[in-house]
Order: structure tokens, then sequence, then C-alpha cells
């Protein structure tokens, strides 16, 4: 199926509401910037903790590949920054510091096979066993961003060591994809009713400071989320795709969890 028609269906999957996406389990959040969680799922990670039901964000890169040439942010300052911005958006939804993790792999370059992708599906694992997972939401693997297919690799490296567990993927940037990309078959899956928790969600995208505003000036090549971006999320729904299994064949996990 084209890109166009893709997402266009996937405006009209169902509307559901929160225990009929996670079963009432626990769910892992996998983010491959800072500020994805909050685009993606913030309406998703809100309700979850409103509702009391465990929630563990992983975030998989460093985050500082969004203003490289910033003398005011070195990697290290920016890398601190956007984590410092990830708390403070995890708290906006209810999410406690204690159940983030930071994997730190490299912003723009990170892997999707390999030793470190293996590390990195153990830590996922490990999250979503901490919480009792029985979901875990992920970039969607057409995402045209290789961080976002990246993660989605991970995940499904994660699947591996989870039996039984679902994947649910969240798009974040398909929407840049061409109309007439061809992404395969027509999508299954939910969306989120989370206008409840919409204020909370705007909050959250908010603290992302340096994503959504002038505070690193510095960097002429900086990104920045421009209104017209932010108000796509700002919608009373987010998008859940059922990832099935079979979207990666080839997956086995090499290592012991």
């Amino acid at each position: 199926m084209r890109a166009g028609d893709f997402l266009a269906a996937a405006e009209r999957l169902p509307v559901t509401d929160l225990a009929a996406l996670t079963g009432g389990r626990g769910l892992v959040v996998v983010a491959p910037h800072p500020d994805d969680e909050s685009l993606g799922c913030g309406g998703l990670i809100a309700g979850a903790c409103r509702q009391g039901l465990p929630v563990r964000l992983v975030v998989v890169s460093d985050g500082t590949g969004s203003h490289p040439n910033s003398r005011a942010y070195p990697p290290d300052a920016l890398r601190a920054l956007r984590e410092d911005e990830t708390r403070a958006a995890a708290a906006s939804l209810g999410l406690a510091a204690g159940h983030i993790r930071f994997l730190r792999l490299p912003d723009r370059a990170v892997p999707a096979t390999g030793p470190a992708a293996e590390d990195a599906a153990r830590a996922v694992a490990e999250a979503a066993r901490d919480c009792g997972a029985g979901t875990l939401f992920v970039t969607w693997e057409h995402d045209p961003h290789g961080d976002h297919r990246a993660s989605a690799a991970i995940v499904a490296l994660a699947r591996a060591r989870l039996p039984g567990i679902r994947v649910r993927a969240y798009p974040v940037w398909a929407w840049a994809l061409p109309p007439g990309a061809e992404v395969g078959p027509a999508p299954s899956g939910m969306r989120l009713d989370v206008a409840a928790d919409l204020p909370a969600k705007a909050r959250a995208v908010a603290a992302h400071r340096s994503q959504t505003t002038a505070l690193i000036d510095d960097d002429p090549e900086g990104f920045r989320l421009e209104p017209a971006m932010l108000a796509r999320f700002a919608r009373p729904f987010e998008i859940f795709l059922e990832v099935h299994p079979e979207a990666h064949p080839g997956v086995r996990s090499g290592m012991r969890s």
C-alpha cells in the first residue's frame, strides 16, 4: 500500500480506550530520541500513569544530533540538557524519573543489528519484565528517520526475548514520506482517545525546550519543531499500529537475556 493511502487509513482506525490497547497490563515506550515519547505517546503515558498502570520509558539515542554545531551546547552538555528535559516531560505525564532509562546510543547512527543493538534489546526486555509489560510501543519501522527504523528493529530483537508480548508502533514522521512510497499491507491497529490527557501532553512537549524554542540559538543547522509540526501531535488521538511477529521474520536474538 502506498504511504498516502496507508496514513489516511490509519487515521480511520477504530478509536479505543487504554484498557483495550494495553490489556490492563504494564507497558514500555521505546523512544528513539528524547521527545519522541511526548510527541507520539504522551497521551498514552499520561493515561496509563493516571490509571495506575506500570510504565517504563527507554530512550535509545543520546539526542546530540539535534544541534551538532552548537558551541554553547557541545555534545556532553546537549545530552545532559535533553535528558533533563525528558525527565521534566515525564514528570508532566506522571512518570517518575526512576522509570526512565537512557541508552545513549549515537544520535543519527543508532544500530539496527550487532552487539550494541542486542544490548539495547536486552535493556528493553529488562524494562518489560520489570513492569510486567504486555505491550511494547516503538516508532513505526517506515518512519523516515534511520534511528526510528533502528529502534523498531531493536524492539523486534527484544520481542524475541519476551514470548507472548505485543508490539505496537506509533508514527512520528511518517507524514514526511512521499505519498507514493510503498509501505506494505493496509494498517491494522487502533487510535487511542487521549482528549483527557492533552493538557499533560502539551506540557510534556513544551518541556523539550531545546526542540521547541530558540533556547539553542548558535547552530543555524539546529533542529526545531515548528508550530505546524506540533499541531499534528495535538490532536485528541494517538495512532498505534499492530506489529505482527512476521514483520521481522529474520530477527533472532543471538545473546542471552
